[in-house]
């Protein structure tokens, strides 16, 4: 599954600004999708699951950036695929000054869409979509200006390895095609190309010819330097798949018309050819490559003909640079990789000629039309269904049809396999929609409090704040005066520990007499502080830092408790929202959890391709929804499963009165991660965990903040494991496989009351086989494994309980 991003960019101008709206939707394989009269054909569907507005402010300085660039690259003196030379155009290198200007404009661009009225479309981009996700993001714009800027260069891309972006006009429709009218459209085995070799004079054409005829599975027409009435006559009377071009073509005027130069003397438009394109379109052209200069006319033609889909060169194209996109895309796309994907690898791998060809990379372009799904190689070569779906080969003649295969006898186990396979489906399908969220994360708690806690974790020291104490040091605005704060400091700075954590809220300001406080906050490297990050959608505000405290000691206090209110996530990095008077993007844990790492073992942390945090060889995979028994969820960022060890107790606690009086040793704070909070009821910063709910055993928030240290540290420097779910795929086998066994059990005791008792002992050690892979770590799908045992087990049962019927009636699941 895939994800598609519209963005609808309205009528405007850079110097008055753009409306614009945004769609995500999902894409799923194989959904049927219409292709003909009479038939259909797979391919992909897609469901619009948001839709917001926003707008792209005017500037005026963009377009002046392009021309400069643009004026910059064509000084190179490549040999473009422009219209033939009369003269040999010298290169004179103006390679650095091209890179200058592209920088320049890709500089000006993203601060564009920077812009403040187009941020929330940019931050619910970042907040839908995943780095692993595949997405297919189409620009719907109809000013040139806009078309010619390199949207490829949007830095949200950057964040997305597996995503590229098309262009489409803002108006588009489907084409039905032409339908057989006496023959059966048959089975088709080759992929037919229309190959138009056209004026090539200062270019080389043949390479791309020989990369065209290695290809599998194709059948090419190759015409070189034709006439008109030969082209116009071979879109008429064949059927292509591929329609491509390589020669001398541009794209002229204000208007942007493309032209294409077919031999030496001859250049037609895209009107000249209107109705051959048209007619080729109808008999099921799916692409077309313009392997040539200048294409964004050529692309924009050709859209009101309602071409599927189209690659192009945004700019002139030196000739190599055409020569090496062809091999670099056309071969992996003819061994099954996607379009986007396919086009996406062969422009990143063309910036290694950029030492020699600057912006090389910004060249190719897809244009899109919205109505069509993106083609395949594959399926170019298809066998049609017919309505009713039962294999028949032809699309309009029902008469020639393949029976069905016959259906499986009752009893058999490939019958039993198929209703397994149902329930578990349906199964997962509850599962997805977070029917029986609260379910699995109740089954969740249940196994995680059956583990014995574990020792307090001896790298931490907890110092709490009671209500008599807050009462006996308490200044004007906050648990503990600027006086008393200073002593407390004093004291465990000349103990030597490795990190001082203040989970005190100190967004006061401090007297010139207490500069010792100030000085703590400003310089003290070994001190943490937090700050509470705004909620808008809540109305809650946030909560400044403390005076002077710079951003790389600072910690959100944030959590992000579920539905239920109980605190089950880990929040290790956000991004505040820009009026957030809190800006750190990490938690307070986290930053108490490096700087002990960095000080004491010489670990620090760095972000690996797929977006993860990573302390040396641990990697803390980050939870996304549809993991685990997560399929709704509040909150982004990036955050793990919070692994409790002993949510008593998990280290070591003594009382501010105790530190202050000395009655602490100082090696029992040396070289500790120490963290300061308060533990009064009064205070109201206390969590619902698995562990309980009610006032009695909720938990003040800094033992949590300490649980959560310690899970960081345990899992670096011990190796205890980190909480991990199965992807996807994997809670589909498992889940199956239990509606496998329940169907299996069904088969071979026919006796519901011996059926009933198998499940039962089944369903036991089920529960026990959850409960020892989560004291390894592993969150397995528990309910929807009793649900789909139990399903199946029943369902089978009374499958096989019901009376034969005749031989000639299929049996119904």
């Amino acid at each position: 599954m895939g994800k598609l991003v519209v963005l609808k960019v309205g009528e405007g101008s850079l110097g008055q600004g753009f409306p614009v709206t945004l769609q995500i939707g999902e894409e799923e394989d194989g959904i049927p999708s219409r292709s003909h009269a009479g038939g259909i054909a797979l391919g992909c569907a897609t469901r619009p699951l948001l839709e917001i507005t926003g707008k792209l402010p005017p500037d005026p300085e963009l377009p002046q950036c392009y021309d400069r660039w643009r004026a910059a690259y064509l000084d190179l003196g490549s040999h473009f695929r422009l219209e033939a030379p009369t003269t040999q155009i010298k290169n004179v290198s103006r390679i650095e000054d091209c890179n200058l200007a592209g920088k320049a404009l890709r500089d000006r661009f993203n601060l564009w869409l920077q812009s403040a009225s187009f941020r929330e479309i940019r931050e619910k981009l970042l907040e839908k979509l995943l780095p692993t996700d595949s997405v297919r993001v189409i620009v719907q714009v109809k000013e040139i200006e806009l078309q010619r800027l390199p949207w490829h260069l949007w830095d949200v891309c950057d964040r997305f390895p597996r995503a590229e972006i098309a262009l489409s006009p803002p108006h588009y429709e489907r084409v039905e095609l032409a339908s057989p009218l006496i023959v059966p459209r048959l089975p088709k085995t080759k992929v037919k190309v229309l190959a138009i070799l056209g004026n090539s004079i200062g270019i080389d054409t043949d390479a791309d010819r020989k990369l065209l005829e290695q290809l599998p599975d194709v059948e090419i027409k190759f015409l070189v330097e034709p006439k008109r009435q030969e082209l116009n006559d071979e879109l008429w009377e064949q059927p292509w798949d591929l329609l491509f071009f390589a020669g001398h073509s541009s794209s002229c005027g204000q208007d942007l018309t493309g032209r294409i130069f077919l031999n030496s003397t001859d250049s037609y438009t895209i009107a000249d050819l209107r109705y051959a394109l048209k007619k080729a379109v109808e008999h099921g052209l799916k692409l077309a490559i313009f392997n040539s200069c200048d294409g964004l006319g050529l692309a924009r033609d050709l859209a009101d003909l309602q071409i599927p889909q189209m690659i192009v060169m945004r700019e002139p194209v030196p000739d190599l640079v055409a020569q090496v996109f062809l091999k670099y895309f056309i071969e992996p796309f003819a061994q099954g990789q996607p379009l986007y994907s396919a086009v996406r690898a062969a422009r990143e791998r063309l910036q290694g000629l950029e030492d020699q060809f600057p912006c090389a990379s910004w060249l190719p372009q897809i244009y899109q039309n919205p109505a069509e799904v993106p083609v395949t190689w594959q399926g170019f070569i298809h066998t049609a269904l017919d309505e009713t779906g039962n294999g028949s080969i032809t699309v309009n003649n029902p008469a020639i049809q393949f029976p069905p295969p016959p259906l499986p006898r009752r009893g058999s186990l490939s019958a039993l396999v198929g209703i397994s396979f149902a329930i578990a489906v349906v199964v997962g399908g509850i599962r997805f929609l977070g029917l029986i969220q609260p379910w699995e994360l109740q089954a969740f708690d249940a196994l995680l409090t059956q583990r014995p806690d574990e020792q307090p974790d001896s790298r931490l020291l907890i110092v709490t704040i009671n209500d008599q104490e807050i009462k006996d040091h308490a200044g004007d605005r906050a648990s503990l005066s600027n006086r008393t704060l200073q002593q407390l400091l004093d004291k465990l700075t000349a103990a030597k520990p490795s990190v001082i954590g203040l989970d005190l809220y100190r967004d006061i300001p401090i007297a010139p007499a207490q500069a010792g406080l100030a000085k703590y906050f400003q310089q003290d490297s070994k001190l943490i502080g937090i700050c509470k990050v705004n909620e808008p959608e809540s109305n809650i505000d946030g909560s400044a830092p403390p005076p002077g405290m710079p951003n790389e000691r600072l910690g959100f206090s944030d959590f992000l408790p579920d539905n239920d209110g109980i605190l089950r996530r880990h929040l290790l990095y956000m991004t505040p929202d820009v009026t957030s008077p809190c800006r750190t993007s990490y938690s307070f844990n986290f930053q108490l959890a490096a700087h002990y790492l960095k000080a004491m073992k010489g670990i620090s942390y760095q972000f690996n391709q797929d977006g993860d945090i990573q302390f040396g060889t641990t990697v803390l995979k980050r939870l996304h929804p549809h993991m685990g028994g997560y399929q709704r969820w509040e909150g982004g960022g990036n955050q793990i499963l919070l692994n409790y060890g002993s949510v008593s107790k998990p280290a070591a606690q003594v009382s501010l009165t105790q530190v202050l009086s000395g009655a602490i040793a100082p090696d029992d704070i040396k070289d500790r991660v120490v963290l300061v909070g308060v533990t009064a009821n009064s205070s109201g910063d206390i969590w619902s965990t698995p562990y309980g709910a009610g006032p009695l055993k909720q938990v003040p928030g800094v033992l949590i903040q300490a649980q959560m240290v310690s899970h960081l540290l345990k899992a670096i420097l011990d190796q205890r494991p980190l909480l991990w779910v199965l992807p996807l795929w994997g809670d589909g086998i498992w889940i199956w496989g239990w509606s496998v066994v329940g169907g299996l059990l069904a088969w071979q005791l026919r006796s519901p009351l011996y059926l009933g008792l198998a499940i039962c002992i089944t369903s036991g050690g089920v529960v026990f086989l959850c409960s020892a892979l989560l004291y390894q770590g592993g969150w397995m799908p528990l309910v929807p494994a009793l649900l789909a045992l139990a399903g199946s087990g029943v369902i089978v049962g009374i499958y096989l309980a019901e009376p034969s019927r005749p031989s000639s009636l299929p049996p119904s699941l």
